[in-house]
């Protein structure tokens, strides 16, 4: 079985699947010894046989965080070296950070079944084999799970326009161009930030577009980790380096410029729309 030319595959699969590259390094690991060890000669599908197996490794780790009640854990509480070895994972795959936010927040059987299904094409009697279950209710999973990501994801609305300027905001201040930040505030713009996430000293309140600009184009790697998400059935974005959640910014538009800025430690923003099943 040609397991290396399978470990791509299987490693996106288990990223999105664990939302850590190092768990799914592991997960293929595991599965590679599986394989080593069980009779897989004349398999029809060695691939798919491989998939299944992966992904159940992954299912076993999914379910014991809930049995354990882990919560996912924002970008500041995991070891720096994860978060910086899943951002690198995530841009040079091109995965989606809004994704892999609101897979975090899913059950184990609909992030499974999403991730098979709508991601990967796995037909649903092969997810329903996976989660020991009926195709129809793997198809429920999977729908349940689509929902949430729906819901997650910013439509085209009357907001867009308010959106566009603080896109343009952010992607000034990822690149450090403090004038093009000043050309989108008001004079008075404001910038609150919760205490947790800044330096000691740093203040919690900013007045006036200049001091905003020179002190936001600090904390550029952090916004280089921003997407643009709905949120308590807002329209928000989120840091999320690797991600995982760390900070929400919300905008106040003001004439079509920002008039205010509010960045909070996601633990007190979010309410992902995720059902339970």
């Amino acid at each position: 079985m040609e397991f290396e030319a399978m470990r791509p595959q299987l490693t996106a699969l288990a990223f999105r699947l664990l939302g850590s590259i190092h768990d799914a390094e592991d997960a293929v690991q595991s599965t590679w010894i599986k394989a080593s060890a069980a009779e897989t000669e004349g398999l029809r599908n060695p691939a798919a046989w491989l998939t299944t197996v992966l992904t159940r490794v992954c299912l076993d780790q999914l379910r014991a965080r809930r049995r354990r009640r882990e919560e996912p854990l924002p970008a500041d509480a995991l070891p720096a070296e994860s978060v910086a070895a899943d951002e690198r994972y995530l841009q040079r795959e091109d995965v989606s950070r809004a994704l892999m936010v609101v897979l975090n927040l899913l059950t184990p059987a609909q992030r499974v079944a999403y991730v098979l299904h709508d991601l990967f094409g796995v037909p649903f009697r092969e997810v329903a084999r996976v989660l020991g279950t009926s195709a129809d209710s793997a198809k429920k999973h999977a729908s349940r799970a689509r929902g949430s990501i729906d819901r997650a994801t910013p439509e085209p609305t009357e907001a867009a326009a308010d959106q566009a300027v603080v896109t343009a905001f952010l992607a000034a201040a990822a690149g450090g161009d403090v004038d093009r930040m000043i050309a989108l505030m008001t004079d008075d713009c404001t910038r609150t930030v919760d205490s947790t996430l800044v330096p000691p000293g740093t203040p919690e309140v900013v007045t006036g577009a200049h001091a905003v600009a020179g002190e936001t184009s600090t904390f550029a790697h952090r916004i280089r980790a921003a997407t643009p998400m709905v949120l308590d059935n807002r329209p928000v974005d989120v840091i999320a380096p690797g991600g995982h959640l760390l900070a929400v910014i919300t905008a106040t538009i003001t004439g079509r410029r920002i008039a205010r800025l509010d960045i909070r430690r996601a633990a007190d923003r979010c309410a992902m729309p995720v059902r339970a099943s």
